[in-house]
């Protein structure tokens, strides 16, 4: 109780840290285990199989959605019923989280596998590499089910007032995965498939290891008799809420497969390769901010339920100041070392030469998304399910979707326009974050509003 009270007490750049920086750590030890991973396929299985890895990743994202849908909807709500002292539909949320988690998997896991071919074209592979991103994908959804605990129990447990435990959690499936991937991919000569069987095995130890803590009775937050059965109330208001982060990475997947599917046409497998390693650098920024914002949730998310609203903007702007700093290195390295950039993940000439000028393209904006990001995680931590939505909503769909379809047409080079889309939509999405923000200043000030 005395590690959740702390939140309204005591000083918030303090607390920002002392959450975000075992979240930060954990993301940025994801990020790099990410890069470590894209090395070991493409020096060992190639520059298609990278294609493949990139055209599988929007595959992913959707499974990730809805584990996002559950998990960041619920730490948020487990993060506000704390703050109001309500322990007992805190507990609950608990107990929802397992159980919906384990329903959404479930489902996305048999319709995965039934119909993965035709996603994977949908998301464009090619003949060259439909194959690879097949055998990656096929592992990763038989997984699906650990993977959504994984995640949702790691949200619940910053919520509950132990960032290092979850940190702790996400080290120890990243250590793991590092060890058994250059075992599985070049010593017993799986491939593709045997990274996915890496991350799969990984986690399943790592959710174990997050488990023993929920079953400690001292905790306040537990697993006991009373909490599995579905809350109705628990149940729509997390998902309500959830469903900013949700529609985020559901939007973000389809933005993907209409790049690359773009980039196939005009620029063929290799171009696919390129936005895969570009997505790999700005991936490591992005979850850096990403590990701000949950130190920023469960912060924010306590002090809107305690009506301590000066300390929740006030952990807004920290994290606006770190998170801009953050993305600044991005736009640094993007636009003064891109082919070193490059050259860490394949050493075919042919990809780094042709993913020099998109890299600098793409990272020129980069000043300006953790912005946006933060932005929109502010409204999610506490309970602004209809604000965060929009602001999920902007960049991926109002903007990014008509710009990579209509600026092909503009240039001379149509390869460019699709490049260019990119940056622009960023440009506009922070506008447009502004612009609500300063709409909705003055009730974030005053608390008017309640949990809406």
């Amino acid at each position: 109780m005395n590690r959740t009270s702390e939140l309204g007490t005591a000083p918030v750049h303090q607390l920002l840290w002392k959450y975000a920086l075992p979240a930060i750590i954990a993301m940025t030890a994801t990020s790099l285990y990410n890069i470590v991973d894209t090395i070991y396929i493409g020096h060992g299985c190639g520059a298609l199989a990278l294609g493949a890895l990139t055209v599988a990743k929007p595959f992913m994202d959707i499974c990730a959605a809805f584990g996002s849908l559950v998990g960041v909807g619920a730490s948020s709500l487990l993060a506000i019923y704390l703050g109001e002292k309500d322990y007992e539909r805190a507990n609950r949320v608990l107990g929802n989280v397992i159980v919906m988690n384990v329903i959404l998997s479930a489902i996305v896991m048999a319709v995965g596998l039934i119909w993965l071919d035709p996603i994977l074209y949908a998301f464009g592979a090619s003949e060259d590499t439909i194959l690879y991103a097949h055998e990656y994908m096929e592992i990763i959804l038989y997984g699906n089910i650990l993977t959504h605990i994984y995640f949702g129990l790691n949200a619940m447990l910053r919520s509950a007032g132990h960032p290092r435990f979850s940190m702790t959690a996400t080290i120890v499936a990243i250590v793991l995965n590092i060890i058994l991937d250059p075992i599985f991919i070049f010593g017993l000569e799986l491939g593709v498939r045997g990274a996915a069987l890496a991350t799969v095995i990984s986690q399943a130890i790592a959710v174990t290891w997050q488990v023993t803590k929920f079953f400690d009775k001292n905790e306040l937050v537990r697993f006991h008799r009373g909490i599995w059965r579905l809350n109705k109330h628990i149940t729509f208001r997390a998902l309500a809420i959830g469903m900013s982060p949700f529609l985020y990475n559901i939007a973000h997947c389809f933005v993907v497969i209409i790049i690359n599917n773009q980039l196939k046409n005009f620029g063929g497998d290799m171009a696919i390769a390129s936005y895969g390693v570009i997505n790999r650098l700005t991936f490591v920024f992005a979850m850096i901010v990403m590990g701000l914002n949950q130190g920023m949730q469960p912060v924010a998310g306590y002090n809107y339920g305690a009506k301590h609203f000066d300390r929740v903007l006030r952990s807004f702007y920290l994290t606006c100041a770190y998170a801009t700093g953050v993305m600044g290195i991005a736009f640094i390295l993007g636009e003064c070392f891109p082919e070193l950039m490059t050259r860490v993940f394949t050493h075919d000439e042919t990809l780094i030469t042709q993913t020099i000028r998109p890299m600098r393209i793409i990272c020129s904006t980069m000043l300006i998304i953790g912005f946006q990001m933060v932005t929109g995680n502010l409204f999610t931590s506490i309970g602004k399910a209809g604000k965060a939505i929009f602001l999920s909503l902007t960049r991926q769909v109002i903007y990014l979707i008509p710009l990579a379809l209509l600026l092909p047409l503009a240039f001379e080079t149509p390869l460019d326009g699709v490049w260019w889309s990119i940056p622009v939509s960023d440009t506009l999405s922070a506008i447009t974050a502004v612009i609500v923000l300063l709409a909705s200043h003055r009730k974030l000030h005053m608390g008017e509003g309640g949990h809406s």
